[in-house]
């Protein structure tokens, strides 16, 4: 079920009702949540519900039985087992493929003409940010920052729709004291003004400017890049960068909201990416769920920036290789996770040798800063060719067309297209206090003003954007 959708509107109508009237009963309002997502998750292919319920079975059991071990190595035991099913359930959905394909052109090239069979299994929606919401909840109950919780309250936080298909990723310790105290909480709490912005927001990203330059000039140039000049790749690059942006940001945009107007309370995914200065900045910055997550169950563990250069590269390393491969089962992802890594490493470099100079790590100067965002940009753009690209080819042919194509003509370089990647781009460059006073002027109207606002907004979006939505970007990892 897709937010921007007919169905999801009625759906989401119905929830809200009945999630305000059911509040003030705990069990029952947990139960009709629970139901509410796993109908939301069925939309798609009702026999995945199945494996999300082994999922949550998964995650309550270890929790419990890291809990209740008594010696330190039953608790280790139990850790690992538990991201053992949860990863084993990851990989073969996702990666048996990848793995067997693999494996079959390795023995080719050794001489073995025979082929392994290959079965066709598919990825279902979200497995990804499920089994990485698992995770933190038993690590962190390992780790003692979290007491077990009931397994009705597991259920939910494993389950519970906003977040469930793409994010963002929340943890344990941060949605299910939210679930366990929901009773307790008056609609008249709702930040009604702040929800409806983002859903607006998110919205207007998705199904106009992420839309709109995916099919204008990102999706052709991409499909033969062979046949456009320089200009049209440049701009399919740029365009692919405000898509991704757009649309992924939108959908956590749209979840937020939702998840708002229903008295919960998300972490924020995403905070002006393309403003950053150096790489880790953009990591700060980008998808911050997922950094966080990587930063704190996997970075850190490998052992973090202790231990040396060396060391330090390495965990880097290793940390990118492997969000890139989260992202998708390909060496293309492997390769936008090298790239990344090997940028932060240079970056790392960089900064001390220029303090050992004694010097300041960046300049602070305007034209500095300036620069600094631009070629971050840039090498992030570089990243997404290979991100976006459906093999190595293709990739390398994207970013040939910049060197061979420029005396070609640009028919798809137009003024929308330019305009869109424009204020693609030019949006995380609005102050936050504009969208502060925007929300405070909303908040002063009356219903019918509200009503009359938000019924606008609607028209011009489903005005401007194409019939019909495609799936989001990131419902694929």
């Amino acid at each position: 079920m897709l937010f921007p959708t007919i169905d999801f509107a009625i759906f989401f109508g119905i929830v809200f009702i009945l999630n305000w009237l059911l509040k003030p009963y705990k069990t029952y309002w947990k139960l009709f949540i629970l139901a509410a997502s796993y109908l939301f998750y069925s939309w798609w292919d009702w026999r995945f519900v199945f494996l999300l319920a082994a999922s949550t079975v998964c995650t309550t059991t270890g929790g419990i039985l890291v809990h209740r071990s008594r010696t330190e190595r039953g608790r280790r035991f139990a850790l690992a087992g538990t991201v053992t099913a949860e990863l084993g359930l990851l990989a073969w959905f996702k990666y048996y493929g990848f793995v067997v394909q693999n494996v079959d052109n390795a023995l080719h090239r050794m001489g073995f003409h025979g082929e392994i069979p290959l079965l066709n299994v598919t990825l279902p929606v979200g497995i990804s940010f499920f089994t990485f919401m698992g995770l933190s909840y038993v690590i962190d109950v390992y780790r003692r920052k979290l007491e077990p919780a009931r397994p009705i309250d597991v259920a939910v936080f494993v389950a519970f729709f906003p977040h469930l298909v793409a994010g963002p990723i929340v943890r344990g310790r941060e949605l299910i004291p939210q679930i366990a105290e929901a009773h307790n909480r008056d609609p008249r709490s709702i930040e009604f003004p702040r929800a409806a912005y983002l859903i607006m927001a998110g919205l207007f990203k998705k199904v106009v400017l992420s839309s709109y330059i995916s099919t204008a000039i990102v999706d052709p140039v991409f499909a033969n890049p062979g046949q456009h000049s320089a200009l049209e790749a440049l701009f399919a690059i740029w365009g692919y960068a405000v898509q991704i942006y757009c649309d992924f940001s939108g959908y956590t945009d749209i979840a937020i909201g939702c998840a708002m107007l229903l008295g919960f309370q998300f972490p924020v995914n995403f905070n002006s990416p393309y403003m950053a200065r150096t790489l880790q900045d953009f990591w700060r910055r980008w998808h911050m769920t997922l950094s966080f997550w990587l930063r704190d169950y996997l970075y850190i563990p490998l052992g973090g920036n202790q231990g040396g250069d060396a060391m330090l590269y390495r965990n880097i390393m290793i940390t990118m290789l492997l969000g890139g491969l989260w992202h998708g089962a390909a060496w293309t992802f492997v390769a936008w996770g090298a790239l990344h890594g090997i940028g932060q490493c240079t970056g790392h470099f960089r900064r001390k040798r220029r303090a050992a100079a004694g010097r300041p790590a960046m300049s602070d100067a305007p034209l500095a800063v300036a620069w600094q965002r631009f070629a971050t940009f840039q090498y992030v753009c570089l990243g997404w060719v290979f991100f976006r690209a459906t093999s190595f080819n293709n990739a390398f042919d994207m970013l040939g067309r910049l060197v061979s194509g420029w005396t070609m003509p640009s028919p798809l370089v137009t003024f929308p297209v330019v305009l869109t990647v424009v204020v693609g781009i030019g949006t995380q460059y609005v102050p936050p206090g504009f969208t502060a006073t925007c929300e405070r002027v909303f908040s002063r109207w009356g219903v019918l003003m509200q009503g009359a606002a938000l019924a606008a907004i609607l028209l011009v979006i489903t005005t401007l954007g194409p019939p019909g939505v495609a799936p989001f970007i990131y419902f694929r990892f």
